[in-house]
């Protein structure tokens, strides 16, 4: 406040003090109009900045639950459960049959929160209050489960709570969201201790700091990071009405179709259901624990907005019966943040082919069915997902050898240097491993030469006619700089 405070003054400090050179500051209508103006726009800006500063309240006055189950979620997780829905009869079914739930706490809270069923309300507060360290499974537990608690045990959950928020925060988005989860969930002081890291978090952390990163393609949020933001995403909106997607519009408005191509054409078949297995760098065995907490960014990615366009893709995508996650780990997320009310869009509708230039991921695929070919740039990495398995590729092209291009459906993948050339049937040509924001000169048989900058990490796209047979030569423009 302060600092808008002595804008507004330096703005009626140069207003009073405008004047043309060489001419009295008040011997003239056509000076005293423009100071007038400027007055109106120093006023309107001036009022834009406070309004903004007026209507983010950064204090928690809400009752519990204030975390995730706002009156409208509760509606409709009370509605799915009076209809034995199949995610809550599969949530319901583990969490009384007493199964090994890898986060008892969330799934115990959550079975309270919906039932009022008082037994499982006090069976998460004694985990709470024995030995658990999960500081994000506390939060929900005291949040959620004050009616099964006395006043002693939620005192006694807070002290335990505020004794953990007292340690170094940890730099990660899984650390930050757990402690804003934790703040929140025992915000019930008359001085609301929790300002001040709401506001850390709002103005500092994200928007001089994670957001304008995202904005400009400089980081991205890790698939196994997703999750934890869009938890936290919710945490804000839901306690402080603040939508922290308007400070990088673009990086969200891209994220469904990333949630959606940036994952390997083949499901992965477990005892307990299908899983769509997220990008993951090298060869390692997929894990499929990361893949359920991916889903459950989608899902809760839709109920953040459910009537954005981009996300009716996600929903459409996610919304298949056969990946319902029935297991111990991913059932209560499920059960949490699906909706089958809400109609979805067919994914088949998008481009096979997604190019995100402000970071440099790219993904292809033959076309939407399981046995889809599929290439990736994924944090540096070059890979191709063919027959069930996962090659990366070498990206250094030897001086002298022009490299065959890969088949993906209608596009082709060529693993680039300068110069090269080679041969297109039409349609979309993507060359990759080129120097990062370089210029390029094309020449296309029988068209004007033209000149094309690659993206981030070095990309070029080409689009040809479906049926246009040409040869293709590329070099490095001469003078050529990096645009970073």
């Amino acid at each position: 406040m302060l600092s808008i405070y002595n804008s507004l003054q330096a703005w009626r400090r140069f207003v009073r003090g405008f004047g043309l050179p060489g001419v009295c500051q008040c011997d003239t209508m056509e000076n005293a109009f423009i100071r007038m103006r400027l007055a109106i726009l120093g006023f309107l800006l001036s009022s834009c900045l406070f309004g903004q500063a007026l209507d983010e309240e950064y204090r928690v006055y809400g009752e519990h639950p204030r975390l995730f189950l706002t009156s409208q979620r509760l509606r409709l997780l009370k509605r799915e459960r009076d209809r034995d829905s199949m995610r809550w009869h599969q949530f319901a079914l583990l969490v009384r049959a007493a199964a090994q739930m890898p986060e008892p706490g969330f799934a115990l809270g959550l079975y309270f929160a919906v039932t009022g069923d008082t037994a499982f309300g006090k069976r998460a507060a004694d985990w709470a209050l024995g030995p658990a360290t999960d500081l994000r499974q506390l939060a929900l537990v005291y949040d959620w489960c004050q009616p099964a608690m006395n006043a002693a045990q939620s005192k006694a959950l807070a002290a335990k709570i505020r004794r953990m928020t007292e340690q170094p925060l940890a730099a990660s988005v899984t650390g930050r969201r757990d402690r804003l989860l934790a703040v929140i969930a025992t915000a019930d002081d008359e001085q609301h201790s929790e300002e001040g890291l709401l506001r850390e978090t709002i103005q500092q952390w994200w928007r001089a700091g994670l957001a304008p990163k995202l904005a400009s393609g400089v980081t991205a949020i890790p698939h196994d990071q997703l999750y934890a933001l869009l938890e936290l995403m919710h945490a804000i909106r839901d306690s402080t009405k603040i939508d922290l997607r308007e400070d990088a519009p673009e990086y969200f408005k891209e994220l469904p179709k990333y949630q959606i191509l940036g994952n390997y054409p083949a499901p992965l078949a477990a005892p307990e259901n299908e899983y769509r297995i997220p990008v993951y760098k090298g060869s390692v065995e997929p894990d499929v624990d990361r893949a359920a907490l991916a889903r459950a960014a989608g899902l809760s990615m839709v109920a953040f907005d459910n009537n954005a366009f981009e996300n009716q893709y996600l929903q459409g995508w996610l919304i298949q019966d056969r990946f319902m996650m029935q297991g111990t780990f991913g059932a209560p997320y499920e059960f949490l943040w699906a909706n089958p009310y809400q109609p979805g869009l067919s994914y088949f509708q998008l481009p096979v082919v997604y190019h995100d230039a402000n970071r440099g991921t790219l993904f292809v695929r033959s076309n939407w069915e399981d046995e889809a070919v599929w290439f990736g740039l994924y944090e540096g990495e070059a890979q191709l997902f063919q027959d069930g398995k996962i090659t990366v590729l070498n990206q250094s092209v030897p001086a002298g050898v022009n490299p065959k291009p890969i088949a993906v459906g209608d596009a082709s993948v060529l693993l680039g240097r300068s110069p090269m050339h080679f041969s297109v049937e039409g349609g979309t040509t993507l060359v990759v491993g080129l120097k990062a924001r370089r210029k390029y000169l094309i020449e296309t048989d029988d068209e004007e030469l033209r000149e094309l900058e690659t993206d981030r990490v070095g990309t070029l796209v080409l689009e040809y006619p479906a049926d246009r047979m040409a040869g293709v030569r590329i070099v490095e423009a001469k003078g050529g700089s990096d645009g970073t």
